[in-house]
């Protein structure tokens, strides 16, 4: 009898570990990593939007912590993707610009007869590097990627940097197809005519999220929304035009930026329904981390790639009470909502304004997922674990390289923060500008001359770094014409000023409608 007992004990002892082993496992922090496409710091209802409508991003942030002085690698999409991935600033990666812009003489195609040339870029990330993926596949993670790459053609797709499955990821930086199906996407298959590419992504997620509840994952969505050119619903589109109405429409809704004219208001009612279909697919992913009992144990992060599109690009949003948007120097075009949602650390929507950059991620995550950090990968990240568990972290400088002119009028730049301060170094003429982001959210006062021994020393600090990796710079153009330039430069604001109030007004209008089918979100199968 006593042997008999001793036996039952022992397997008893056995199913006991073989359980905790399986718990210990499953326990292991998944991770949902959400990326939108060129949507503004303001754009959320949680980062003070009073027109667009995002509870279940607003539930991520209520649930987390949310970092007011985030930032996005670059302030265009590949650059800043890059450094997600890498964990690196722009300059040491070598993506300064989306991949597909002109560079050097072949610049000169696109008529702007500007003072530089645009610098060289890599077109893909370096194939020696350690991802992300990369780095949480080695320790038994599965990876998934779903929706944007634009960050190399064949052979430099997602699935060559760590990720077990893609679904959407491809060279291209907008939905080919529009947001409707068909998508035209190589790597997305048609269902359903008038399917929404942004709940599609939602769906893939889910159904990778349902068949990966035994092993910890990483699930990577990268929303092609909210980047033009934007569509919605009828329906989306009548709620948001009846809530510009009720606010009351001014007459004009543009002012004059430096290239193009700048969109003043909130009030699109297309981009508000795109951003509130990419709000709901955001609740389709949560809901099935409930519904299968993962919730807790999911770290949910959501960020943009850069800042929002207050001109060019459909002229789509206002990034206010920040000065410009995608494309700018100013911050703008660079901070952006920054959410990290950890379960068990209970932050209940505190606010962290520490400020973070996209190469923080990787460590964080790592970190966040008891795994080594791999500081020679992520080179420029800083975990910002000290910052969740309510401790500080040192002050360091946070950098970015664009040698480049951007779509939307921004000039080619590099950039520096360090603690409160603020310094852009334009490569046109070599000036600085200073700026105490505190005191001056909006850069309205330039402090350069104020303050000539600060200027000088972020001065020499930032080209020094830029020179240490390598970075590359822009270069007169032998063929410069002021007379040239500022002629287009005219001539392209009044054409698009007329252009673009004109289109708001229509969309604004109660009979407006893009086409029969709107954009075939009203298609059916035959």
């Amino acid at each position: 009898m006593i042997k008999k007992i001793t036996c039952l004990l022992f397997l008893l002892i056995i199913v006991s570990c073989k359980t905790e082993e399986r718990k210990t496992k499953i326990e292991k922090p998944n991770i949902v990593f959400i990326l939108a496409d060129d949507l503004g710091y303001s754009d959320l209802s949680c980062m003070g939007s009073t027109y667009y409508e995002t509870p279940n991003i607003d539930a991520i942030a209520s649930n987390g912590i949310v970092f007011t002085n985030g930032y996005a690698g670059c302030q265009v999409c590949s650059p800043s993707r890059a450094t997600l991935m890498t964990g690196q600033f722009t300059a040491r990666h070598g993506i300064t610009d989306w991949i597909g812009a002109p560079t050097g003489e072949d610049w000169r195609s696109k008529k702007r007869f500007s003072k530089v040339l645009p610098a060289d870029y890599k077109h893909h990330i370096d194939t020696n590097a350690v991802t992300l993926p990369m780095a949480l596949k080695k320790t038994g993670y599965s990876t998934f990627f779903a929706g944007k790459w634009h960050l190399g053609n064949i052979g430099y797709s997602p699935e060559d940097y760590g990720f077990d499955i893609n679904k959407g990821g491809s060279h291209t930086g907008s939905p080919a197809g529009g947001y409707f199906s068909p998508f035209n996407n190589p790597k997305l298959e048609n269902k359903k005519k008038g399917e929404n590419l942004s709940m599609r992504l939602a769906k893939e997620t889910v159904d990778f999220i349902n068949a990966s509840k035994e092993k910890p994952f990483f699930a990577y969505l990268s929303f092609y929304a909210v980047h033009g050119p934007i569509q919605t619903s009828k329906e989306k589109w009548e709620k948001y035009r009846d809530k510009a109405e009720k606010k009351g429409i001014p007459e004009k809704g543009f002012e004059e930026g430096y290239f193009l004219p700048m969109r003043k208001y909130q009030d699109n009612p297309v981009y508000g329904g795109l951003v509130e279909t990419m709000d709901d697919a955001v609740g389709k992913v949560l809901e099935a981390l409930k519904e299968n009992g993962l919730d807790k144990n999911t770290i949910v992060i959501f960020t943009s790639d850069n800042g929002g599109v207050t001109s060019g690009d459909n002229y789509s949003t206002n990034c206010l009470p920040l000065k410009g948007g995608k494309g700018y120097q100013w911050e703008g075009g660079i901070r952006i909502p920054y959410i990290i949602n950890v379960p068990w650390m209970n932050h209940q929507g505190e606010k962290s304004h520490t400020p973070v950059a996209g190469s923080d991620f990787f460590p964080t995550i790592l970190d966040l997922a008891r795994l080594p950090l791999q500081p020679q990968a992520h080179i420029d990240g800083k975990s910002l674990m000290p910052l969740l568990q309510g401790d500080k972290i040192e002050e360091r400088p946070l950098y970015w390289h664009y040698p480049h002119y951007g779509n939307q009028g921004g000039r080619p730049v590099s950039i520096m923060r360090k603690g409160n301060w603020k310094l852009i170094h334009y490569w046109e003429d070599g000036h600085d500008e200073l700026y105490n982001l505190i005191e001056d959210i909006h850069e309205d006062t330039d402090l350069a001359i104020s303050q000539p021994k600060r200027t000088k020393e972020m001065s020499e600090t930032l080209l020094s770094w830029l020179n240490e990796v390598g970075a590359k710079y822009p270069s007169l153009d032998p063929f410069y014409d002021e007379r040239k330039e500022q002629i287009t430069i005219l001539n392209k604001k009044e054409n698009m000023f007329k252009f673009h109030e004109k289109l708001r007004k229509d969309m604004l209008h109660k009979d407006w409608q893009p086409n029969k089918t709107w954009w075939g979100s009203r298609q059916t199968i035959d």
